[in-house]
């Protein structure tokens, strides 16, 4: 076996930090999908996340608390034989509404923490810079990746990554499963679809949008720290023959 392969595990931020409020971090996309009966609805962008009655449960809000147990969990990752973590950061944790000049330091920091914490086991930090989750100002004021606005947003966002973690993270991810967001719109690209929008239309030029934010990310990444590597996902799944 490769002595330098890397073998590790996964995750989101959305999917397991919880305090999706605390240190100054903003509301997202995916905080606004709840569980139950109107979930399906809102994760493909028919239903917009306001139309719900009062007193829905929001699996993000709370998740596994990654955000405060992340040390005990980085252990047991170092327990369990890991030599790589592929993570995603918060962009909302980072900049809260997309929108300010300056980034969150408490957000960034608490980044930093996790890095720190990999690197004392010698796991290999992966970071994907966008999991589905997108500010939710952007969604209200954009209309999310329907908007070209959101590239030079998204790259600035990447940027203050990349120069804050120089020379600890190497293999970055851009964009989480990038053809998720024709499948369920909401949930991963952060896109309601208003009545009487061409689906189609819409979707690609959004998808569109998230590959030049991406590229011009690359670019970033590559002008700041030229030994790093800049990687994408798509969401994909078995496939056996028919017969």
């Amino acid at each position: 076996m490769q002595k330098d392969f890397l073998w590790g595990g996964a995750s989101a931020a959305n999917q397991i930090e919880g305090g999706y409020l605390a240190g100054g971090k903003g509301l997202t996309s995916v905080d606004l999908i709840p569980h139950g009966e109107y979930r399906r609805e809102i994760l493909a962008g028919l239903r917009h996340y306001e139309d719900v009655p009062e007193g829905q449960f929001y699996p993000s809000h709370e998740a596994i608390d990654f955000y405060t147990h992340y040390k005990e969990d980085i252990a047991l990752f170092a327990e369990m034989g890991f030599k790589a973590y592929r993570f995603s950061m918060a962009w909302s944790r980072v900049f809260p509404t997309g929108l300010e000049e300056e980034p969150n330091e408490e957000g960034l920091q608490f980044y930093e923490n996790v890095i720190d914490e990999l690197l004392k086991y010698n796991i290999e930090p992966i970071v994907t810079i966008n999991h589905f989750d997108v500010p939710k100002t952007l969604i209200d004021n954009y209309g999310s990746w329907k908007s070209r606005e959101m590239i030079a947003l998204f790259e600035k966002y990447a940027t203050v990554l990349f120069k804050r973690f120089k020379g600890k993270v190497k293999y970055w991810i851009s964009v989480n499963e990038i053809n998720m967001l024709f499948h369920l719109p909401f949930m991963g690209a952060g896109i309601y679809l208003e009545e009487g929008e061409n689906r189609e239309q819409v979707l690609y030029k959004a998808a569109h949008h998230e590959l030049v934010a991406s590229a011009r990310a690359t670019k970033a990444l590559k002008e700041i720290d030229s030994d790093a590597q800049m990687g994408c996902m798509i969401a994909a799944g078995d496939y056996y023959p028919y017969s």
